[in-house]
Formats: structure tokens, C-alpha cells, sequence
């Protein structure tokens, strides 16, 4: 039998879901903090990683947390971790890292402490950054959590700070010509918020580019057309394509519709390391450099020792079991997120 997502919080958890925000949103950093972010060809950058929670068909509670990471600049699958989660807290637009993110931080961390040398150098995060209700979305809130570099690549424009999918819109995307177009989405405060992209040279719909944490935004928007076989980055469509299927093993029913599939199951099967926790060489006896650094730099207090001094206890567990929270038995049932923007 189906089961219902947790229906909508109550004022009062919405008002500490807001601080929270406020606070770690202090903790962004939109600019580049790694040397192969301002080299143009991205040297030294070996591994990227993509994350991604795909829904049980007809179920909300219910999902599959994903995490992969590819080789650059080959994009071939080295690691993947799926596991299945229940989601705990309801959707509320502008507040889905809430929802989403526990698990994915959890994902993060147990490859960190496990595989150290897999440790991706960035996460795309299929949602916005800071284009976003109050500056902070998803790719925020993972980035600064997990204290990686994160890039926010949504398939639909979040109309916010007086952003509009109008007629002026969708000229500016018409004038889009080859891969690697784009224009900036400055809001009515003046603030560019993210660029609108052409992925693909044959991709008539854009995606919404915005960083996320520890990367300039024109950084983000080099590296996410370079990670573009089709019109999605392909890590996270290959934690779509892989969350998806995981359901369709693990269940033996399906997902939420996928992404449409440009190539044979084969293609997509990853090349070496599946499933994540392999110490077997990459393809072709090749062995990944570990990363400069798998943990949080020395001296970082991180996240919970700011919301500490403000009287506040981080809603994402940090080092945490994600699957061990518990949501307040006052919210009532609710049906799944409607289709849309990610925020």
C-alpha cells in the first residue's frame, strides 16, 4: 500500500527551518577555493560526484538516496551508493534540503570515512543553490554540510527575486545557439543569481546553473557543460539512472518516470568500482590519486558549533544515521511534492 508523505510542518518548525538557514548561509562561499577551479582546462580534477533521491512510484514516503562518483574527465562510473530511506520530513517548497539532504550528507560521509581516496572534489546537486527563496537552497545546504565544493543545476527556472519564465525569457533561450551558451539570471535586487545553460548543442530547454558552495558561479557553469554528454551533467544523471534501477531491484516496482535514456543499459553500467566499497583498480588498472583531503580542514568548527551558539540543533544530522529521525507525530498525511522547480 502506498504510503503519504508527512503533511505540511507546523509555523513554529518552519520559523527554526528559517533560522537555520540564515545562519548556515553565513557559511557560503561563492568563489573558487581550489586551483583546478581557475585552471580553464579544470587540472587536477579527477573526480566528480552527483547525487540524487528518486521516489517509489506512488509512494512518498518511500525513496532511494543516491550518490556516484565519476572520473574526469572521462565521466566513467567509479563508485555508486544506493541505499532505500524513508523520508521523514514533508515537502514545503524552499525548504527540500530538509526533506532530502540528511540522507545525502550520511552517503558523503560514509564514503569519506570508507573510501577516502573516492571522495569526489565536487557534487552536482539536481536542484538550486543560491537561486533560491532566501539564498540558500539544497546545493548550499549539502555543500556547506559536507564541506565540498557544490554546483546547483536545476531543470526549471525557480521564478524568484522577480525572475519570470515570460516572453522576455524564453527569447534569451531561443537566442541560445550551440552548447555552452548562456546568459545570467539577475533578479530585480541586481544580484546575478545563476546563468540559464545550454547544455547540449541539440538541447532546446536550458538548465539553471547556481553555485552551491566553494565555487565561482563561472566556474560552475565551464564544468557543468563539461560534464554534458546529453543535457544533464552526467553525474547526476547517472544517480537518477542508478536510483531508479536500484528501486526496480530492490522493490521489483518502479520509480518516479526517469530520465529518457540515451543509451543502452550497457553504456550505463559503471566501468569499475560498482556499487560502491570496491578496492578493486579502475578500469584499466587505473588507481585514483586520493584528494588533497577527504575531512573538513583543520580549526573548521562546521555547521553545528554556529547553530550551537544560537541556541540551535542542526535539523540534518551531522555525522549522523540519517535513517533514524523521527518526524513530529502532528503532521498529517500530505501527497507527494508537485512537479517543479527543486528548492
Amino acid at each position: 500500500m502506498a504510503r503519504k508523505a508527512a503533511g505540511r510542518p507546523q509555523e513554529e518548525t518552519l520559523s527554526l527551518w528559517k533560522r537555520e538557514q540564515a545562519l548556515l548561509k553565513t557559511l557560503v562561499v561563492d568563489r573558487d577555493t581550489e586551483a583546478w577551479q581557475r585552471d580553464l582546462a579544470f587540472s587536477g580534477l579527477q573526480r566528480v560526484g552527483g547525487v540524487d533521491v528518486s521516489f517509489v512510484k506512488g509512494d512518498s514516503v518511500s525513496a532511494c538516496a543516491s550518490l556516484v562518483v565519476l572520473s574526469y574527465p572521462e565521466l566513467e562510473v567509479m563508485y555508486e551508493d544506493c541505499r532505500m530511506v524513508s523520508l521523514t520530513a514533508p515537502y514545503v517548497s524552499g525548504f527540500l534540503a530538509f526533506r532530502e539532504v540528511p540522507f545525502l550528507v550520511d552517503a558523503v560521509q560514509q564514503l569519506r570515512e570508507k573510501e577516502p581516496r573516492l571522495m569526489p572534489q565536487v557534487l552536482f546537486v539536481d536542484g538550486n543553490g543560491v537561486l533560491h527563496h532566501r539564498g540558500f537552497g539544497v546545493a548550499c545546504h549539502l555543500g556547506v554540510l559536507t564541506d565540498l565544493p557544490c554546483i546547483g543545476v536545476a531543470k526549471k527556472l525557480l521564478q524568484v527575486d522577480g525572475l519570470e519564465n515570460n516572453a522576455l525569457h524564453k527569447e534569451k533561450i531561443r537566442l541560445l545557439k550551440g552548447g555552452g551558451d548562456s546568459f545570467p539570471l539577475m533578479g530585480g535586487s541586481g544580484t546575478v543569481l545563476g546563468m540559464a545553460l545550454k547544455s547540449h548543442d541539440h538541447s532546446t530547454k536550458p538548465l539553471y546553473v547556481s553555485v552551491g558552495h566553494k565555487m565561482s558561479l563561472e566556474a560552475a557553469v565551464r564544468l557543468t557543460h563539461g560534464c554534458c554528454k546529453f543535457r544533464i551533467p552526467e553525474p547526476v544523471r547517472q544517480a537518477d539512472i542508478r536510483s531508479r534501477d536500484y528501486i526496480r531491484r530492490t522493490l521489483g516496482v518502479q520509480g518516479a518516470p526517469a530520465l529518457r535514456p540515451e543509451r543502452s543499459k550497457k553504456a550505463q553500467r559503471p566501468k569499475a568500482c560498482p556499487q560502491g566499497a570496491s578496492e578493486e583498480p579502475a578500469e584499466d588498472g587505473k588507481v585514483c590519486a586520493p584528494p588533497p583531503s577527504s575531512s573538513p580542514p583543520p580549526g573548521w568548527a562546521g555547521p553545528p558549533a554556529l547553530l550551537a551558539t544560537h541556541g540551535l540543533q542542526s535539523s540534518v544530522p551531522w555525522l549522523g544515521r540519517a535513517e533514524q529521525r523521527q518526524r513530529p507525530s502532528s503532521w498529517g498525511p500530505q501527497p507527494a511534492p508537485p512537479p517543479g522547480p527543486r528548492a
